[in-house]
């Protein structure tokens, strides 16, 4: 990879659609399940991270927004894209039990060479804006009710946790244990569990 136009005040995201499956599945699974980079679960879960069924469910539900980090031959936002993924996250927009509406954030990758310079703060960052104006944004948002962002880590990553901390999410209990039926990667370790963090934030 050319990373001579590549640095994090260059970073643009825009939202995913159905020519960004193929490159999406590759850079999750390689974010995810290979051993390149700091961010990955390779000596946790084995097997592939996502499929392109899930990648296009995800894309066609209208309370789920799925942002990308295109490559594109500059550098630039205005370029012409070269169909490569340079990052991605998700925000998920969930009600409750009580008709409180929180927000997910998951699918968070950065292509490995690019990870360690500040291009994974800045989608984060842009995430949790569009989260949080969102939420504020409806009825649950009125009574000047902290939003609720929420994401799972796997247990057994303490440096995973220490970045998110350091963001301001906190672990607030809930857990579960690693689902085992085959749709996540195959645990290898019977212990492994998925902790649930959470930040609240305001306008």
């Amino acid at each position: 990879m050319n990373k001579s136009n590549l640095s994090k005040d260059a970073v643009f995201l825009r939202q995913a659609d159905a020519s960004d499956i193929g490159a999406l599945e590759q850079l999750l699974n390689c974010c995810y399940r290979e051993t390149a980079g700091w961010t990955n679960e390779a000596d946790l879960v084995g097997g592939i991270r996502i499929t392109p069924e899930e990648l296009a469910s995800t894309i066609n539900n209208p309370t789920h927004y799925l942002f990308v980090y295109p490559k594109t031959t500059t550098g630039e936002r205005d370029a012409k894209e070269t169909g490569e993924i340079l990052g991605c996250i998700a925000v998920d927009i969930k009600t409750d039990a009580n008709s409180n509406k929180k927000a997910y954030i998951g699918m968070f990758a950065v292509h490995p060479e690019l990870q360690g310079q500040g291009v994974g703060n800045v989608i984060l960052q842009a995430a949790e804006t569009f989260a949080t104006r969102h939420l504020l944004s409806t009825e649950n948002g009125t009574d000047k009710q902290p939003a609720r962002l929420t994401m799972s880590i796997l247990s057994h990553r303490p440096e995973l946790l220490a970045y998110y901390q350091r963001r301001g999410y906190q672990l607030n209990g809930n857990k579960i244990p690693f689902p085992n039926d085959g749709n996540n990667g195959e645990p290898k370790r019977e212990d492994l569990e998925l902790l649930e963090l959470e930040k609240r934030v305001s306008a």
